[in-house]
């Protein structure tokens, strides 16, 4: 249980969940295309709230560890993998092997981050 709180796990797993948080908050409200923008808007800040909560803390924590760099870099890759979820599980849209090509191709570059 020690090792989940670590600051090498905790930021990856604090920025997990605010990704979950923050995809909702920018692409959630496309499933419901005929709502007011304006409330649209105001839950989605309110959702995005739930995200700064989250990503503030990992950010802390994380750059005990990692540097800004790195923290960035994982930032964008649990990004993609959450969004990828997101947008096949909730709005039902497919995943081509375009999308995947395209995120190994952005994996790929994320890896030299962490070899410098």
């Amino acid at each position: 249980m020690t090792f989940l709180f670590s600051p090498y796990v905790m930021p990856i797993l604090l920025l997990a969940a605010s990704n979950v948080f923050m995809t909702f908050a920018w692409y959630g409200h496309l499933k419901y295309p005929m709502a007011p923008l304006t409330l649209v808007v105001f839950i989605s800040w309110g959702i995005a709230l739930m995200e700064y909560w989250l990503a503030i803390p990992a950010n802390r924590i994380g750059h005990t560890v990692y540097t800004t760099a790195e923290l960035k870099t994982m930032q964008e890759v649990i990004t993609l993998v959450v969004f990828s979820l997101f947008s096949v599980f909730y709005l039902k849209e497919s995943f081509t092997w375009q999308h995947v090509a395209g995120f190994v191709l952005i994996a790929g570059g994320a890896t030299l981050i962490f070899k410098a």
